[in-house]
């Protein structure tokens, strides 16, 4: 039997941007907009054309650069209360977008109408039809989104369903209801759009459900078992209050589990990547927990749950990571065992034999290290180090003979304060390579920035390749805090080489001495990464 198709309708760029803490740019909408097209996404809602000069120039951008194959959407809401959409200047800007499909929100909720739009039930419905008819007359193609519909369903079913009629009589192609406020329960969504299918008769149908309760894909969901093929939602599930629904979990259950055709097989494996994208082009931190597209998705931390997935996956696995663009991650912790350490080794690419001696060896380092408040699950680098020093095949590239750290703090006269502080740290580091010592000092902008930049100082002459070297992430965890401030300090770093990322992890009672050993092995593990581009694997590497 051929799958039902599903209209998949993505709103990041509007709906998703009012999420406290969001801002995109003209530039963060046009990058989002053409990952969501190569993704094959069919509708992206790009704005309101008129709102802001910033979502004017977004419309413009993509008449001169189409997208490839998804239809760009305007947005808008209806006319005013007694004015014809024709003379309403709100609507002309929507035109002048130049898209072929625009989406039109309307009040479906009787209290709205008359408490928030201030105007009669008659008067909401010449809105909604006339405003639909206008674009219509310009060969627009109409989705009409009925905001509040379940709230304004369960207050006043005849009105709510009125205003369908309405929007369905002025030619609108699809009807979408709203879950505005993110209330209503996954069954009460499954009956209330089955009674709709009923009372409109034969229209597409449309579901726009909000997470408040929690249940945004959940309500997707029940709506499309109840009839719906569109589904309106956002990646990440970004959005105002608790967000949307997130297709980054909708898409995969409707097509990997329900067997929907909402994309193309090729294209939803690149949906871990387009949500890691967005993620940070929106300047947040990616959820590593999420469903389907978290690094954890499918991470593996027990060793009896390493050991059976090494056998067979489906065994704590509930469908192939490599679907949705996401891989298996074996996870070492306090919790591992033998399983874990020939898996991640395996992993790093070392072939270690389950007898050998070094096994049980980095297992028993690795529960003594993490006693003491080492975690290598978010630092894979310090632990192939770690690994490395096990096998005798870590070869340091230089060694630190000692470093000291100069801050002083200068007052400085300040209009509204008696005193403000103007910090300056100096580190200095002596350095062994190859049996020369080197001795350098550099400023930064607090101890760890300068012990940082000193390190990179007397390096660089003999490894010119840490120029590329920078660090993307640096994260500070108290981990007794009971201690005051004497809490031992976890740290952890990430590096880049602008082609790959990699964590180390530091631990000390001492901020300093933590920051110093995450930071050290990074650029150690840095240099490795280059060698390993221009040498062969060491022989108890794999080939």
């Amino acid at each position: 039997m051929t799958p039902i198709s599903l209209s998949i309708y993505d709103t990041t760029l509007r709906d998703g941007a009012q999420r406290e803490g969001i801002s995109f740019s003209v530039e963060d909408k046009i990058r989002i907009a053409r990952e969501l097209d190569r993704l094959g996404i069919p509708f992206i809602e790009g704005g309101w054309p008129g709102a802001n000069p910033k979502d004017v120039q977004f419309f413009w951008h993509l008449k001169e650069q189409p997208l490839s194959q998804a239809e760009i959407v305007a947005f808008c809401f209806t006319r005013r209360p007694g004015k014809t959409a024709a003379t309403d200047p709100m609507l002309q800007p929507i035109l002048a977008a130049g898209t072929k499909w625009i989406t039109i929100v309307g009040k479906s909720w009787d209290l709205h109408v008359t408490e928030g739009l201030q105007t009669t039930l008659d008067e909401n419905l010449a809105m909604i039809q006339d405003t639909i008819t206008y674009l219509r007359s310009h060969d627009r193609q109409v989705i009409y989104d009925a905001e509040h519909w379940f709230d304004g369903y369960k207050h006043n079913r005849e009105y709510a369903l009125a205003t369908l009629k309405s929007a369905i009589a002025a030619g609108a192609e699809w009807i979408t209801l709203c879950d505005t406020n993110g209330g209503t329960l996954p069954h009460e969504i499954e009956q209330i759009v089955r009674d709709v299918r009923n009372a409109v008769g034969d229209v597409k149908i449309g579901i726009h459900p909000h997470n408040d309760c929690d249940l945004a894909v959940a309500n997707a969901i029940a709506a499309v078992n109840a009839g719906a093929t569109m589904v309106q939602g956002t990646i990440n599930g970004y959005g105002e209050r608790c967000g949307n629904a997130n297709l980054c979990s909708v898409i995969p259950n409707l097509q990997l589990k329900l067997g929907y055709d909402c994309l193309p097989a090729e294209q939803l494996a690149t949906l871990a990547q387009v949500s890691r994208i967005v993620s940070e082009v929106a300047n947040l931190a990616p959820d590593d927990h999420a469903a389907f597209v978290g690094l954890s998705a499918f991470a593996h931390k027990g060793g009896l749950h390493v050991s059976a997935v090494q056998r067979n996956p489906i065994t704590y696995e509930h469908l192939q990571p490599e679907l949705v663009g996401n891989g298996r991650r074996i996870v070492i912790s306090e919790q591992a065992g033998i399983s874990n350490i020939l898996a991640k080794a395996k992993s790093l690419g070392f072939n270690l034999d389950r007898q050998d001696p070094t096994c049980r060896e980095i297992l028993e380092s690795l529960k003594h290290l993490e006693q003491d408040g080492y975690q290598f699950e978010a630092a894979e680098a310090s632990f192939e180090l770690l690994i490395r020093q096990a096998l005798g095949e870590r070869n340091a590239p230089f060694e630190v003979r000692g470093f000291q750290v100069h801050y002083d703090m200068m007052a400085e006269a300040a209009p509204t304060h008696s005193y403000c502080g103007r910090a300056r740290s100096l580190a200095t580091v002596k350095v062994a390579i190859a049996g020369k010592e080197i001795l350098e000092a550099a400023e930064g902008n607090g101890p760890v920035s300068a012990l940082d930049a000193a390190l990179r100082k007397a390096l660089i002459t003999v490894y010119p390749e840490i120029e590329t070297f920078y660090l993307t992430d640096y994260k500070v965890r108290i981990l007794d805090g009971a201690a005051g401030t004497s809490a031992k300090t976890r740290v952890l770093v990430e590096s880049s080489n602008g082609v790959q990322r990699w964590a180390t992890v530091g631990v000390s009672g001492n901020i300093l001495e933590a920051s110093y050993q995450a930071v050290v092995e990074s650029l150690e593990y840095g240099l490795l990464l280059q060698q390993r581009a221009q040498s062969p694997l060491p022989s108890r590497l794999l080939a």
